[in-house]
């Protein structure tokens, strides 16, 4: 029988760092933040792979989704609690070749494996923040990576490239930073998120927050199995279904039940329940409850024109090359959603490169479809390279 999981499964002070760097900014004056609130001392952690080049002209920035992290390449364990989600894109002779390109990872703010989170001590009293951690939203994500771009001595990435979430903050890197980034490459990703986007992150918020363990988001110092794991799992869960299409489950597990009778027991279980169950149990043992809900909210926040005077004016400040892709089968981020981003920074003179993957994996293809994703980054990069050469 497995050990009941922890109350949180978030990377602290003390921990093995693993392959993991950190840099702490706001340390003579707080980092405020859009909604208003403000952190002292925050710490970021991140990781690379390969050279940067004599000129600086050779970085990459890959930005995370949800629930991803810093770790884009290399084995579990010791300090990282799974492989690299992205192994088969990044490395030596992959799409991102890292004997030509210095890639960079970072662990977003709010996060919990390494950067500052609701799960890190607060400057106040060494305490978890918990409750009292601050709303962040994108843009707070991004601010805080132009930090460490400052840090690590690089005037301007070659391409910002990330799915899902990570595609919101490529867009916010263009239009917040446009003369410090060559290109972007948003995956799966959206301009604004969609009311039902929202509602969909509002369940998963509260399928946590009603969990008795949560304990109005201060409970990180609970024992192992009385932390809001049941509440975190069900939320995983309730977004898994959205992450895969239906011809997926349809196809993997049919109506097949887990021991092969038909289903009339109140108790009888199918294939996909025990399917969800694993998924659910999985994240709880290396993610935290208040970092889902933080990051949860951000994506809610996300719009590209607030603030700014709309959709045109905001994308007006686009002045590179960018590269959208969509998956057909997507339920969570529609394909139409990156056709509406291709169309809207075509009409402000933006060149873009729009493509579609015809896939039956859902929103998760962008990290199942290697071999094809590679493709068409091998293909952009090569371009941006060739751009930047002329």
């Amino acid at each position: 029988m497995r050990p009941p999981p922890p109350a949180t499964a978030a990377w602290r002070p003390g921990d093995d760092p693993g392959h993991r760097q950190f840099v702490r900014i706001a340390e003579d004056r707080p980092l405020i933040l859009e909604a208003g609130g403000r952190l002292s001392e925050v710490d970021i952690a991140y990781e690379t792979w390969g050279t940067l080049s004599p000129e600086r002209d050779n970085a990459v920035l890959i930005c995370h989704a949800w629930t991803g992290d810093s770790h884009i390449v290399g084995p579990g364990g010791r300090g990282h609690p799974s492989p690299g989600w992205w192994e088969e894109i990044v490395g030596p002779g992959r799409a991102i070749d890292t004997e030509s390109w210095f890639v960079v990872g970072v662990n977003v703010l709010g996060g919990c494996q390494g950067s500052t989170g609701p799960a890190s001590p607060s400057l106040e009293d060494g305490r978890p923040y918990g409750s009292r951690f601050p709303t962040v939203t994108i843009r707070d994500m991004v601010r805080v990576q132009a930090a460490l771009t400052n840090h690590l001595g690089i005037d301007t990435w070659a391409s910002v490239i990330g799915g899902s979430m990570g595609g919101m903050q490529a867009l916010e890197w263009v239009v917040m930073y446009p003369k410090r980034v060559r290109s972007i490459i948003p995956i799966a990703s959206c301009m604004a998120s969609s009311p039902q986007q929202i509602a969909w992150g509002a369940l998963g918020r509260q399928a946590i927050m009603q969990d008795p363990c949560w304990r109005g988001g201060d409970y990180h110092d609970a024992p192992p199995g009385e932390g809001p794991h049941r509440g975190l799992a069900l939320a995983r869960q309730i977004a898994q279904v959205t992450f895969r299409s239906d011809a997926v489950f349809e196809e993997r597990f049919g109506r097949q039940t887990l021991d092969g009778e038909e289903a009339f027991g109140q108790h009888d279980r199918y294939q996909v329940e025990s399917y969800l169950d694993h998924h659910g149990d999985k994240l709880v043992r290396r993610f935290d409850a208040g970092s889902y809900v933080t990051l949860a909210k951000a994506m809610d926040l996300h719009d590209i024109a607030r603030g700014r005077g709309g959709i045109a004016p905001a994308l007006r400040r686009v002045q590179v090359p960018v590269l959208t892709l969509g998956i057909t089968s997507d339920l969570l981020y529609p394909i139409r959603q990156q056709r509406e981003m291709a169309a809207a920074l075509r009409s402000v003179g933006v060149p873009v490169e729009h493509v579609e993957l015809d896939s039956p994996h859902g929103h998760d293809a962008f990290l199942i479809e290697e071999d094809r994703v590679g493709e068409a980054l091998v293909k952009f990069l090569s371009e941006v390279r060739e751009r930047d050469d002329s």
